[in-house]
């Protein structure tokens, strides 16, 4: 009978290291990474210094082909007590031809900030949403389900255009692109998915990965969207 206790005590002792190491190393692999992406002149880098210096800017900033990157505490969160769970955030190129750097980081993303001109909304419709439906489609955006947040900047603007009217502008410019992508071969998207679903007009409900919307202003500090954000998928 002691020997049968003995047993069931060392099964017991056993069972609880493992659960416990698995549990810990499940929030060792846990991504703390997200990623700020859009065109350029959508205020990513501004949002950037806001959420790590609470400033608009770094001093004597100079304009760099390389992605702003850092890991840190919020900045509006500097106050808080209790430990805070640092965060990288990683501000990509908007420029078309610096692009293909995001695939790099797409494997640690946890979440991506899509950045969108409320003010230029309207010039630049067509070259946003082409540059959405590349991130939408990618292979690893799909299989992780990256969540990605719409992020209206620029809103304090008495000419920016509203979150819902900027939504459904870039779901019909999406809608269009996807039908003209039905002529690339196969061998041409090896690295993207489809997206929506067929014979039904696009919307971002359709999407594998979690899509929503927001506003904000870097320059005004209205961030909080993108800070709840970052919480809700890194802490």
């Amino acid at each position: 009978m002691d020997m049968e206790q003995n047993y069931v005590a060392v099964g017991v002792l056993v069972f609880t290291f493992v659960f416990f190491f698995l549990i810990g190393l499940f929030k060792r692999s846990k991504s703390d990474t997200i990623l700020l992406a859009g065109l350029s002149g959508s205020g990513k880098t501004v949002l950037f210094y806001k959420l790590r210096d609470g400033s608009e800017l770094e001093k004597k900033t100079v304009t760099s082909m390389d992605p702003n990157e850092g890991d840190f505490v919020l900045h509006s969160e500097f106050s808080k007590k209790g430990k805070i769970r640092p965060v990288r955030v990683i501000d990509v190129p908007g420029d078309s031809g610096l692009r293909a750097k995001l695939d790099e980081y797409l494997p640690q993303a946890a979440g991506l900030i899509f950045v969108v001109d409320a003010v230029g909304f309207s010039t630049n419709c067509r070259a946003a949403a082409e540059y959405l439906y590349e991130i939408l489609t990618n292979a690893l955006v799909v299989k992780k389900k990256v969540p990605v947040l719409i992020m209206c900047n620029k809103s304090d603007k008495k000419n920016a255009d509203t979150k819902e009217f900027i939504w459904k502008q870039l779901e019909k410019e999406i809608d269009k692109l996807r039908a003209s992508r039905t002529a690339v071969s196969a061998a041409d998207m090896s690295t993207e998915y489809a997206l929506g679903v067929a014979g039904e007009t696009f919307k971002f409900s359709q999407c594998r990965n979690k899509v929503s919307v927001g506003e904000s202003s870097g320059l005004t500090g209205k961030i909080s969207l993108v800070e709840l954000f970052i919480r809700e998928h890194v802490y």
